[in-house]
């Protein structure tokens, strides 16, 4: 009656079947230059045609074209200098509705039938923070009914609507989140996050050339690399993924090859100590000096930060001479300004000496799941940077991750000789 494709779907030949189920449900999230301009929105739906071929259920998530989001962010800042919140999210949102208009069309070109949906459409639910909204809900029938319908469902990345009924953008890299987010209320059977590299590599292949990509690697592994540097995936949507069990797939919207999925922590990776190496430049250290050693004095300090939204990472305090000591910490360079004000402000009712800000400073880390059952992987990061004139600031540790401060200027030179120490230029994951 049929002829049989894959594990789970049937392609009809002499007429349709009364049970039929496709290949694979699949959401699939494109953005930035995997849509940038009209040959890339057709290449796109080319891909959805063939995966439709093979029998599979599709739903695409799309972010804005290229580098629209920027360019509606510098027209704002061009007429407006208060630019409320609300109104900024109604207006970066427009780039997500462009973006699935023109897919779907491009879809209905060769034949795809294909219904675009706004993030309310779509049933995203959020809180009522402008600018960087989190999901509440997903209330994802309508996209069912569309697969159920044999459509594709084309689905604006990054947005939703509030408890208030008002629109609302997620931030950057809200579209990972909301494809994830998908692909948990609807059941797919994975989720692929296609970007403009061919997977998850272990360092910044423009800074080592000998970077590996990994077929495979840990959502904490890869939570640890986004948190330090590694800008894709979005890690909202990594921890959105591994506490939902969704299974993701970062893969490339150029090449169209298998990427690397992130799974569970398997024993068999268990060999790599450390799987990659990142960097980060975008945090700048405060250095409060003269701080009296006494209890409440940080307290004070971090809860009036945390009162400006100020986003407090690394925190390293010296040994206490002669009843004083030094703090030291590290922010996003967007918080600097905030940052300072905060501790000048509160200088003398806590008796500090005085206050400095380092914007030329860089954050390097080595991260692998080995690294719980091999000691020794601190000492050897510190003797490689050590043997190569580069000195350590500030460390920070987790179970799973080592991070050191350097000075800007060495932070690819640090990167390049950790990669070749720890061998990932002779390693496939």
């Amino acid at each position: 009656m049929g002829e049989r494709v894959g594990v789970t779907g049937w392609v009809g030949v002499l007429g349709p079947l009364v049970a039929w189920r496709p290949v694979a449900r699949l959401v699939q999230k494109f953005g930035g230059t995997s849509v940038g301009d009209p040959e890339r929105i057709r290449a796109v739906a080319d891909h959805v045609a063939r995966c439709r071929r093979r029998g599979d259920e599709i739903v695409l998530v799309v972010s804005a074209m290229g580098k629209e989001t920027d360019e509606l962010l510098r027209i704002a800042a061009e007429v407006s200098a208060t630019r409320p919140g609300r109104e900024m999210d109604m207006l970066i949102t427009a780039g997500e509705r462009k973006a699935i208009a023109l897919v779907s069309m491009a879809l209905a070109d060769i034949g795809v039938p294909a219904d675009s949906y706004t993030g309310s459409q779509a049933g995203f639910i959020t809180d009522t923070n402008h600018t960087d909204a989190k999901i509440l809900e997903v209330r994802a029938d309508r996209i069912a009914e569309t697969l159920a319908s044999g459509r594709v469902a084309v689905v604006a990345g990054a947005q939703g609507v509030s408890t208030d009924r008002d629109v609302t953008f997620l931030g950057r890299g809200g579209s990972d989140t909301t494809a994830v987010a998908l692909a948990k209320a609807l059941g797919a059977d994975a989720c692929e996050l296609y970007t403009d590299v061919s997977g998850v590599y272990t360092t910044d292949p423009r800074v080592v050339p000998a970077a590996r990509k990994m077929s495979r690697i840990s959502f904490d592994e890869l939570l640890e690399m986004t948190a330090t540097g590694c800008p894709k995936p979005a890690m909202r949507s990594v921890e959105y993924a591994h506490r939902h069990g969704v299974k993701l797939h970062v893969r490339s919207a150029f090449t169209w090859e298998p990427g690397t999925w992130v799974v569970e922590e398997d024993p068999d990776m268990e060999h790599a100590v450390v799987r990659a190496v990142t960097h980060d430049l975008s945090e700048a250290k405060i250095t409060v000096t003269g701080v009296p050693d006494r209890p409440g004095v940080a307290a004070r300090l971090f809860r009036a930060l945390a009162d400006r939204n100020v986003n407090v990472d690394m925190i390293v305090q010296n040994a206490s001479a002669l009843g004083v000591t030094d703090i030291s910490f590290t922010v996003p360079h967007s918080d600097v300004a905030t940052a300072t004000d905060v501790v000048e402000s509160l200088k003398d009712e806590l008796g500090a000496g005085g206050v400095a800000a380092d914007t030329a400073i860089a954050r390097v880390s080595v991260i692998g799941a080995g690294m719980k059952t091999n000691p020794g992987i601190a000492a050897s990061m510190f003797e490689t940077l050590s043997n190569a004139g580069i000195n350590i600031d500030m460390i920070s540790t987790s179970a799973i991750r080592i991070s050191c401060v350097v000075a800007e200027p060495q932070a690819e030179e640090a990167v390049a000789i950790l990669h070749d120490a720890y061998g990932l230029d002779r390693t496939v994951g």
